[in-house]
């Protein structure tokens, strides 16, 4: 019984895509040629479709990207993240393809995680099916499940963070990682941060993972100098060095390289520190720890805690993270005995109380409450005495002192201050010493931001405004009230900062000029390491965001915190004129604008703080205390439970589709068989309602795909979505009633008195009008694009004509057979007529956009080509300087035999080129008619070029060594097979385009 109601769920898709990433976990070098060097060459849509799944690849991408940061080598994970972007990100269409591609990358993230646990992973195999149609509502459905905000599909969104870490720091993401995330949440700016130092392989895996998915990336170093007599923190941001090659330049430099190993020595000595603590923890704050939780610990081994921070720096964040691990494990430990051995009511109580422990203590507890966190930095800053001439000078200096130092290492930097153990008087104190180096404010710092506690930040923010303002009057005012308040209270070394700050009163005409050139901006960061217990990485500016989002987050209440903060932005709008525009249309006024694209981008202007009200700043990620639980123990029967629901959204598709078809059916067959005399109608009308819906799909996918004289493999039926067929059955059955019993016999018959005899443009023009209501309604429900859902309107309104000739021409034909009682029939089939016009036109419309759709998907897949094999071609020509330029490629073999290596590759490469090209020929959509468009408007050069490079298709040797030896990897016999048979067909095919385009004669011998 149970196998039975099981089978109806799940396709036999979502168990071969689980089979897929088990197959990747259990062989790992399953897809060991995509580290070849050849391999990233192929396109995602080309001829290595042939050899292995979207799916397949994704999860591979996914497995290396994500597995452990020890093992995982920097050049497999930029790899995997440039074949994720390749396969989940680059090509995906629909109308929503970026948020389409972060749901996508989401759910194979989750899938690969849930190893394991088959009956979740099958349904997030589902759900990434569902999601690669890219069906809108879906897409929304799926962003809300996990917590992501959509963003606009022009990619024109403002936001950021200019404070997070990878696990180089104290994150747990590998750079790679991190970048992918933050993508997935919409960050199109970020800042990371690391501690005294950084490594070469750090920046490089940074910069490059940046550069792959396109995301504005500044790296900053945080250094902790001293100001009376405690550490303070700026972060040093560099300028000037635009792309990785400089940024490992600057490293490389030797000045750079000693300042650098001072900050590794930093590190060594807060290590000896951080064992202190553990030790200091294991004598007293394991004790009171045990006492509280009511569980017995075994004190933490200090070796271990290197094992845990693993390629991170070790930091206090680190060492509460680790003794967290083993609270849990402690806890869990002795829940175990307690199940196992205890039934008493005192035990049951104590199994619970420590259930509810478990899931709510935080690592910020064993920071605050057993580590002692609020005095981190003045423990340290007395062990650094204790320890003398022994503690590393880093640590020894003064904030003057290390700002010089860093001044030194490059012309064009950026210093932020963090105000975290700063008062408003330090402030100004470290603004007047920086002279102007202090150009940055990280104003909020998510993980010590208290919106009922932000006077420092409301006081700092008027003392930048006075800065930025140059207004005497406003900063005199502001000084004497920091005075003022340092006099009233007792702070260390308090007439110092007195002296100190009645000098920059005195000076204050010079403080004020120190900030003319570079004014002091604000920063906001979320310092996110990747770790649950706080909000994740992320803000955005809702303003830029489209509206049901901005909407949506005005109606939440907390899920997500809106920062007191405002950011003016203005909208600029890029018009670019159409290329190319037919002189028979180009006098009319005001075509050459209907053709136009435009491009619109926001531009941050600044920051302004409103204490007063919710600003316009908020945070992409939600606090892991909103309803979120660690809880190990807790959520297993949730698992539990979870497992055994089962939601019609996973049905298996043909039984959904199935099922789609008979809900729509059944509303459409009673109101005809309830409303209509003549059997006819009676019993047929539902399925020639159905039928008209149905053939207008099936017509409208095929000739928007390739026509139906196509020379490509595809199948007809390869371009009809059945999904989307049954979509459109479903909605078309409740406009039945709608269009033939309420509007056409309640309204216009019985009601107004129209009739066929009376007004048959009015019937029409009601009905058409009525389906156009209903279609941008149903529309609109789906979540499909604005465009759309006025679209489906006005071509309802368009079908009216077309509804009265068809009318007409029904009634001549009847007329002309002597049928009686013309007008009667058409009122009868009044319905059906303006239906089968609205579809007419529907097909008309619909075809064309699809076609439009294919047609610019791909010519952007085959200028991508064409432009990769005309880089190639160049470095070609440099090899072969003596050569003409055009002639390189005439003799090709020469090349393929040729002693130089790099030649040999090169010519590989145009090879690789000529088969995705191929592939896109025979089995793209709209391939063939889009490479002869681009082909067509080359230059002659280009032209020779081009042709030649396919011509390279004829060494059928050569090219079938290449597959057995494994360019595609194991499964070569697909594509092998396929470039066997079919390329002669496709040179043929080039020859003709070539005779075409040219206007030369074909020669009708075909390659052999």
């Amino acid at each position: 019984m149970w196998k039975a109601i099981n089978s109806i769920f799940f396709d036999r898709r979502d168990y071969k895509l689980i089979e897929i990433v088990t197959s990747v976990y259990n062989e790992p070098k399953t897809l060991g040629y995509t580290s070849k060097l050849l391999y990233p060459y192929f396109h995602p849509l080309g001829i290595k479709e042939l050899a292995e799944s979207r799916g397949l690849r994704a999860a591979y991408s996914i497995v290396n990207l994500m597995e452990s940061i020890e093992s995982g080598d920097i050049t497999r994970r930029l790899k995997a993240l440039a074949g994720l972007k390749d396969d989940l990100v680059d090509t995906v269409g629909g109308p929503m393809p970026k948020n389409t591609s972060r749901v996508l990358l989401q759910i194979m993230k989750d899938l690969v995680r849930a190893k394991g646990e088959p009956e979740h992973q099958l349904k997030l195999a589902h759900d990434f099916r569902i999601a690669a149609f890219g069906k809108p509502r879906a897409i929304r459905h799926l962003l809300d499940h996990y917590h992501l905000l959509e963003m606009p599909e022009e990619w024109n969104q403002i936001t950021f963070d200019d404070h997070v870490h990878d696990a180089n720091t104290s994150g747990r993401k590998s750079a790679t990682h991190l970048i992918m995330d933050a993508w997935i949440k919409g960050i199109r700016s970020l800042r990371v941060i690391y501690y005294h130092y950084i490594e070469p392989k750090c920046a490089l895996e940074l910069i490059e993972a940046a550069r792959i998915m396109e995301i504005d990336l500044r790296i900053g170093i945080e250094f902790w100098p001293l100001h009376r007599d405690r550490y303070i923190s700026f972060i040093w941001v560099s300028r000037g060095l635009p792309n990785l090659e400089s940024f490992l330049s600057f490293l490389a430099r030797p000045s750079v390289i000693q300042f650098m190993e001072q900050g590794k020595a930093l590190e060594k000595f807060q290590e000896k520190y951080l064992y202190r603590l553990l030790d200091e923890f294991n004598a007293s704050g394991r004790m009171e720890l045990c006492r509280d939780l009511n569980i017995t610990m075994t004190p933490v081994v200090a070796e271990e805690f290197l094992d845990f921070v693993g390629p991170g720096q070790p930091s206090f964040q680190y060492l509460g993270e680790f003794i967290h691990s083993k609270v849990i494990k402690a806890i869990q430990i002795e829940i175990s005995r307690l199940k196992e051995r205890e039934t008493t009511p005192e035990a049951e109580t104590h199994l619970d109380r420590l259930s509810k422990t478990i899931n709510d203590f935080m690592v910020s507890d064993i920071l605050e409450q057993y580590l002692d966190g609020a005095n981190f930095f003045s423990g340290l800053y007395d062990y650094v005495k204790e320890k003398g001439e022994s503690a590393p000078p880093r640590l020894c200096v003064s904030f003057c002192t290390l700002l010089d130092q860093v001044e030194e290492l490059l012309d064009d930097f950026r210093i932020t201050l963090n105000l975290d153990r700063l008062g408003p008087e330090d402030v100004l104190e470290l603004l007047y010493e920086s002279y102007g180096r202090i150009n940055r404010i990280e104003i909020i710092n998510l993980k010590k931001y208290n919106p009922l506690d932000n006077e420092v930040m409301l006081r700092v923010n008027e003392l930048k405004e006075a800065v930025n303002q140059g207004s005497i009057l406003k900063l005199k005012r502001i000084i004497s009230k920091i005075i003022a308040d340092v006099q009233k209270h007792d702070l260390h070394q308090k007439q110092d900062r007195l002296n100190n700050l009645s000098m920059i009163l005195n000076d204050i005409n010079e403080f004020k000029h120190m900030f003319d050139a570079r004014p002091i901006k604000l920063r906001i960061g979320s310092d996110s390491t990747g770790k649950p217990g706080h909000y994740g990485m992320g803000f955005a500016v809702l303003d830029t965001l489209p509206f049901r989002v901005r909407k949506k987050i005005r109606k939440e209440n907390g899920s997500r915190l809106r920062l007191p903060v405002n950011v003016k932005t203005n909208l600029c709008t890029t018009t670019s004129h159409p290329e190319s525009l037919s002189d028979t249309i180009a006098w009319i006024p005001g075509i050459h604008r209907l053709f136009s694209t435009m491009k619109r981008s926001w531009i941050p202007e600044f920051y302004l703080l409103d204490p007063g009200s919710k600003g316009n700043l908020v945070t992409l990620g939600r606090s892991a205390l909103m309803g979120q639980k660690n809880n190990l123990v807790a959520t297993s029967d949730e698992k539990s439970k979870s497992k055994s629901k089962k939601s019609f959204k996973y049905l298996n598709t043909p039984l959904k589709n199935f099922f789609k078809v008979i809900v729509g059916f059944i509303p459409a067959q009673l109101c005809f068989m309830l409303t209509k005399e003549w059997w006819l109608l009676a019993y047929f009308g539902a399925l020639m309602w159905f039928g008209i819906t149905g053939i207008r799909n099936v017509i409208q996918s095929v000739l928007g795909g390739g026509g139906i004289r196509r020379a490509s493999r595809l199948k007809w039926n390869d371009y009809v979505s059945w999904d989307r067929l049954a979509d459109s059955l479903l909605f078309t059955g409740f406009s039945v009633p709608l269009l033939d019993y309420l509007v056409k016999t309640l309204l216009l018959d019985k009601t107004l008195g129209i009739t066929i005899n009376s007004g048959p443009v009015m019937l029409y023009s009601v009905m058409g009008l009525a389906n156009g209501i209903y279609l941008s309604s149903h529309n609109f429900f789906r979540g499909l694009p604005k465009g759309a859902v006025t679209g489906n309107f006005f071509r309802s309104i368009l079908s009216i004509p077309v509804a009265v000739v068809l009318s007409t021409l029904t009634g001549t034909i009847l007329g002309s057979f002597n049928i009686p009682n013309v007008n009667g029939i058409l009122q009868k089939w009044a319905a059906i007529i303006s239906k089968g016009a609205s579809d007419v036109v529907a097909g008309f419309i619909e075809a064309a956009a699809d076609r439009s759709v294919y047609t610019r998907l791909r010519k952007q897949n085959i200028r991508k080509k064409i432009s990769e094999l005309f880089d190639i071609y160049s470095q070609l020509i440099m090899l072969f300087p003596e050569t003409e330029e055009l002639n390189i490629l005439e003799n090709s073999s020469i090349l393929l035999d040729n002693k130089n290596s790099e030649v040999r590759d090169l010519a590989t490469l145009i090879i690789i080129n000529a088969l995705d090209l191929f592939y896109f020929w025979m089995y793209l959509p709209r391939a063939q008619s889009s490479l002869i468009r681009v082909v067509s408007d080359m230059t002659p050069e280009e032209k020779a070029i081009f042709f030649q490079a396919q011509n390279m298709l004829r060494h059928e040797h050569y090219i079938s060594r290449l597959f057995v030896d494994g360019i595609l990897g194991k499964n070569f016999s697909r594509p092998l097979t396929f470039y066997l048979s079919l390329y002669r067909t496709y040179l043929n095919s080039i020859k003709k385009v070539k005779a075409s385009i040219l206007h030369e004669k074909f020669d009708e011998k075909p390659y052999s």
